[in-house]
């Protein structure tokens, strides 16, 4: 006798508030639109805030209740309140980072027959406990079970978000030096700044940003600096000796800052894979400089008590692309280093060895694919509970 065939989600709802200003909004729109693209998904992204969603993606309207972008059904959540019935429930919904979905839309979900797969996309983080708590059931009210799913850098999580293709794109234009010309081109980049050592910079304000360009200013060597408008503002105007406004630029010794503006998503992975070293921050972009293939510095997201600090270690001690200097940059860069810093003798060390890191990071992206992309795990995972 055939067994009936399980029901195969067609629609999902992706809940998203923002708190780390892009890095929420930046991972919800790239699942929305690869769930969208590549699986056939219907996809509905609710989220509280539009003015940060359209800084990387231009075509947001602001003022817009309800707008179509692409494929994906964009909602503006300013609140809790809402009026929902069954029909507005999606096959599959997630909370993105445990953000509260509104009582009415659970209210609707529970009287949805059958009800949907309701799951809470966790943070992504290397530590231990994560493959023990990965894809683990929460009973709540009204019958309705919720699911814990875990990004993450093993086989027992739901691995990393990655598109089809992203790869074959990036090798193909690493390997176009016209095209990385070209690109770097738009935002005034010269070719000598584009033959020199180039940094891309994306951190929170508190990064002792200022301490390495005085260290990058001073030393023989020629280093661009890209960083977007808005980030590490303090020590760029300091720098600049001006407003740090996109398109602003100044030289001082071997030290070049170039302020960019806020960039879509695809242009950004092309920043990162345009440049020798990239500085990344929070989440999105942290995942993105791992598949970009090229030597990084984390600045994870504080939280209070210094939980950050355990989070970084974790994942220093998994990143099998990491050297001794590696590391001792990353804790300084979140001071989390046990002694003081000399960034004058730190960087020369660290600098040394970004070929050696280059060669390890292709190691690394290897293990990666092993575990398969978030999505498709999602979707997998979604269709055993459903």
């Amino acid at each position: 006798m055939d067994l009936p065939k399980k029901h195969q989600a067609t629609s999902l709802a992706l809940f998203c508030k923002v708190v780390d200003n892009y890095g929420d909004i930046g991972i919800c729109w790239r699942l929305a639109r690869q769930l969208e693209q590549e699986h056939g998904i219907a996809v509905t992204l609710w989220v509280d805030d539009l003015r940060s969603f359209q800084r990387i993606c231009p075509e947001v309207a602001i003022d817009l209740e309800v707008q179509q972008i692409g494929a994906v059904t964009v909602r503006h959540w300013p609140d809790q309140n809402g009026v929902f019935t069954v029909s507005d429930v999606a096959d599959i919904v997630i909370e993105f980072f445990a953000c509260d979905i509104p009582p009415a839309y659970i209210a609707a979900m529970a009287e949805r027959v059958p009800h949907p797969v309701w799951l809470n996309l966790e943070g992504l983080s290397a530590e231990a406990w994560v493959e023990g708590c990965h894809a683990l059931p929460s009973p709540q009210s009204r019958s309705l079970t919720k699911y814990f799913f875990f990004p993450g850098f093993t086989g027992k999580t739901g691995g990393l978000l990655l598109e089809s293709g992203l790869l074959q794109q990036r090798q193909a234009f690493q390997h176009d030096q016209a095209a990385i010309a070209a690109f770097l081109g738009q935002f005034g980049v010269t070719p000598p700044e584009t033959a020199s050592l180039k940094v891309s910079l994306f951190c929170y304000p508190q990064a002792p940003a200022a301490a390495l360009f005085k260290v990058w200013q001073s030393g023989g060597k020629a280093i661009t600096c890209l960083v977007p408008e808005g980030v590490a503002a303090d020590a760029v105007e300091a720098f600049l000796g001006q407003a740090a406004k996109a398109g602003a630029t100044a030289t001082r010794d071997a030290l070049t800052v170039r302020v960019l503006p806020f960039i879509p998503q695809p242009d950004y992975d092309k920043l990162l894979w345009s440049c020798d070293l990239n500085f990344v921050r929070g989440e999105d972009s942290f995942v993105r400089a791992q598949w970009a293939g090229k030597p990084f510095i984390w600045h994870i997201y504080p939280q209070d008590e210094d939980l950050h600090h355990v989070k970084l270690n974790a994942f220093l001690q998994r990143y099998t692309a990491t050297t001794d200097s590696l590391a001792e940059f990353s804790l300084s860069w979140n001071e989390a280093a046990k002694e003081a810093v000399d960034w004058a003798a730190l960087w020369p060390q660290f600098e040394a060895e970004l070929p050696k890191i280059i060669i390890m990071a292709t190691d690394w992206q290897r293990q990666l694919l092993e575990n398969g992309d978030l999505m498709s795990n999602l979707l997998k995972f979604a269709e055993t509970v459903a």
